[in-house]
C-alpha cells in the first residue's frame, strides 16, 4: 500500500479487492455518464474484478481516506506493442475522484503515483480516453500534461 499526502491528509493506494467491488462501482455511477452507464447487478462487476485481479498487466486500484473509506479508482494496464521501438503503454481508465475530494490535489497526486508505478513496471508511454463530453476532465488532463493527439473510436459488440 502506498500513501498520497497532501497538506494535512492522507489517501492509501492499494490493489482492490473483492469486497471493494461495491464501493467502486458506487464511484463508477455516481456521475453524469456514470448514471446512464452502469448498473446495479453486482454479479457482472464481480466476474469482471476477477478477471482484472488474474491477470498481472492489470492493476485496479482502491483508494482509501484515514477512515477507510474509498474515494478514487482507476484502472492501470500494461500494453506490450511493437510499435514505438516495442514500448509499453500503461493505459488509464475508469479514473474517480469522490465528488467530496474534488478540488483536494488528489486526482493530480493519484496520477503521478499512476505515472511512477507505470515507470516501475516498464511503460515508456502513459495513455488514456475521455468521453468528449467531459470538458473538466480534459482541462485536468492537459494540465498534466497530455495532450489530444488521437482520436478513438467504439463499436458496441
Amino acid at each position: 500500500m502506498d500513501t498520497l499526502r497532501l497538506d494535512d491528509r492522507s489517501f492509501f493506494v492499494d490493489r482492490a479487492r473483492a469486497g471493494d467491488v461495491p464501493a467502486l462501482v458506487a464511484l463508477l455511477g455516481d456521475d453524469v455518464l456514470g448514471r446512464e452507464r452502469e448498473g446495479t447487478d453486482l454479479e457482472s462487476y464481480a466476474r469482471a474484478f476477477e478477471q482484472i485481479d488474474a491477470d498481472p498487466h492489470h492493476f485496479l486500484a482502491a483508494v482509501r481516506d484515514e477512515s477507510g473509506q474509498i474515494v478514487a479508482t482507476l484502472q492501470l494496464t500494461l500494453l506490450p506493442g511493437l510499435s514505438r521501438g516495442g514500448a509499453t503503454r500503461l493505459q488509464i481508465e475508469a479514473v474517480r475522484i469522490a465528488a467530496s475530494t474534488r478540488g483536494s490535489g488528489l486526482g493530480t497526486a493519484l496520477f503521478a503515483w499512476a505515472h511512477d508505478w507505470g515507470r516501475s513496471q516498464g511503460a515508456a508511454l502513459a495513455q488514456l480516453t475521455t468521453d468528449a463530453s467531459r470538458t473538466d476532465a480534459h482541462r485536468f488532463y492537459e494540465r498534466l500534461g497530455y495532450t489530444p493527439s488521437h482520436v478513438g473510436f467504439k463499436l458496441p459488440l
